[in-house]
Parts: C-alpha cells; structure tokens; sequence
C-alpha cells in the first residue's frame, strides 16, 4: 500500500516500459492526489499530447491550464514542456535575454543547441519540472504534488540525473545554482520514482532492472504500479494444479448440476479448456507478483477497464483508476 513517505513526496516521477499504460496511470494519480481539495500538475515532456487526448483537450500549450476537477473539491492542472520554450524562458529569467533568445529561435540556433548537446533538451525538461514543484507564494506551494509523465524505463535514470553531469560541468553561475537544484530535488525525499508495469514476464523483468538502476543512481524508487490486474477465478489452492492440467471434467460437470446446469459434453470439454488456459495465465501472474514484491517496494494493483469501442482508457477510466488508487492509501 501506499507508504507514509510517498504521502510526503511532492514529485511523482511515473515510467514504465512501452505498452504498460504510463500516461493513463500518471493521468489517474494526479486525478488521485487532487481529490479531496488538493491542486495537481501533470507534466508531460515527450511531446507526444498523451495527456490532452486521455482528458479530450486541445494540445497542450507551454503554459499550465486547467484540465479537469477531482472529487472533493482538487483540480488537475497539466502542462507540456516543450525544450525551445523552456530555454527561451530560461534566457529570460537567468540572463535578461527574452528578446536576443526570440531572435536566437528565429534563427534556428536553439534547435541546433539541442541537437548538438542532446542532454540540453533533458536539462530543460527537468529544470522545469523542478520549478514547478518548488514555486511557492507567501511560504504556500502553487501545486501540493506534481505528477511527471516520464521517459520509459529504459532511459527515464538517464533522463533523470543527466542535470548532476550539467551540474559538475558548469562550476559557477546562473546554470551551476540552477542544476544543483533540480540535483537536489530529484535524489530528495521530495520526489518518488514510480514504475508501471503488467504482470507479464519482460515488463516485470525490465521493472526490477529499472529499481536496481535507481538505486544505484541514489534516485528514490516510490511504488509499482501493476496495471490491468485481472482477478484470478479460482481459489488460489487450486491454480497450480489447474495450469497443471489437473481438471476433473466429473468434478466439474458434478458442481453444473448441482446449479441446474446441464451442458452438452463438447461444451464441457470447451469449459475445462478454457480452464486450465486461465489457470496457466494466473500461475504466470501469482509468479509475477511473488518477483516484484522480493524489491521490497508498495505494490498497488489497478484494474483492467473494459473497452468496448477499442480505442484505449477513456476520461471515466482514468477517474475509475484513481478511485483504485485512493481505496489503497494514495493521497
């Protein structure tokens, strides 16, 4: 469940591999952590408008709005960062340059900075992610948490402490004190890493890899989040001996009648098929579970959400999701 310190933590960095549901599950936390009259800020930095498609809203501009209410009273704010426009703004607030850096992104030099010195665009991206969380008014935070839609698994550390390198190359100024910062936010309690993955054999696999890397990086690993949990229909005594193939037809057919069920034996036979199909899926996925919970990490379990018209989680999924979250502890 989720842990008194992730109560704590400000920043909510959410990765998972591709496929896991990444973006819903960042949409439905921050939805989670607003209600009850809180204030959110999901961030999303792939450029990808994710964020804008699951709430049904224009793209997301490089300026936070307003997507959606929480129960109780909390709203959801998001923002897209775009590296371009993270830079022109950080000539603005560090070196007075906002009308040299309009001329420097007409002349294509920003786009070629970041091209030529790749780690740049991450540099952008976290930096403001950090000013986001820290932004305060009259000693009152502007956001009680901020929900980061991060890179996957598979560069979200690299993504996540490419700053300490800035950081050590830059010794002084403007760019030194800002890359510290942003150091000193991502390896503090303030902020949690959490990864979202499926009860399957390579998403599970590359979500260990994941915990290891970032504890070796002295980044905080927050919560697993197990997406499309599928409960098991049969009594967990009897699972391994199902996937086994260990199903008695008479035992079956004995138990249909006992209900007033009468079925012809071909359709009989479908049924302990389909049984033992199952049964060798939930073995799969109580091994799954017994290997992520040896991190030692929360596990929090969300449902799969029916899909009737195929085209992925809609508004009332996400709000269905943070409902899952909230019934095992998040606030």
């Amino acid at each position: 469940m989720w842990s008194d310190e992730l109560v704590r933590a400000r920043l909510h960095v959410v990765t998972g591999k591709g496929g896991t549901g990444k973006t819903t599950v960042a949409a439905a936390l921050a939805v989670a952590l607003a209600t009850g009259g809180g204030r959110t800020l999901l961030v999303e930095v792939e450029g990808r408008q994710g964020i804008a498609h699951l709430f049904d809203t224009p793209p997301l501009p490089y300026q936070e709005r307003r997507i959606a209410l929480a129960p109780g009273g909390g709203e959801v704010r998001a923002l897209a960062v775009d590296a371009e426009e993270a830079l022109l703004e950080y000539f603005a607030m560090f070196y007075n340059l906002g009308f040299a850096g309009r001329t420097l992104r007409r002349m294509g030099a920003i786009e070629f900075a970041t091209t030529l010195a790749p780690g740049l665009r991450d540099v952008l991206l976290t930096g403001k992610v950090k000013e986001a969380t820290t932004r305060a008014a009259g000693g009152i935070h502007t956001y009680d948490a901020v929900v980061l839609d991060a890179p996957p698994t598979g560069r979200v550390v690299r993504f996540l402490d490419v700053t300490r390198a800035m950081a050590e190359l830059a010794k002084v100024g403007p760019i030194h004190s800002q890359s510290k910062g942003v150091v000193r936010l991502l390896h503090s309690a303030d902020t949690a890493v959490h990864v979202v993955t499926l009860l399957e054999d390579l998403p599970v696999t590359e979500t260990l890899e994941t915990i290891t890397e970032l504890d070796l990086a002295d980044l905080r690993p927050g919560a697993v989040l197990i997406n499309r949990a599928r409960p098991s229909r049969l009594p967990t005594r009897s699972v391994t001996a199902a996937a086994d193939g260990h199903v008695d037809a008479q035992v079956v057919r004995a138990g249909l009648l006992a209900a007033g069920l009468d079925l012809d034996p071909a359709v009989l036979e479908g049924l302990v098929t389909e049984t033992v199909e199952h049964a060798i899926r939930a073995d799969a996925e109580q091994q799954a579970r017994a290997r992520l919970a040896e991190a030692g990490m929360p596990l929090i379990e969300l449902p799969e959400l029916t899909d009737p018209g195929g085209d992925g989680v809609d508004l009332g999924g996400v709000y269905e999701l943070a409902e899952a979250l909230r019934e095992q502890g998040v606030r």
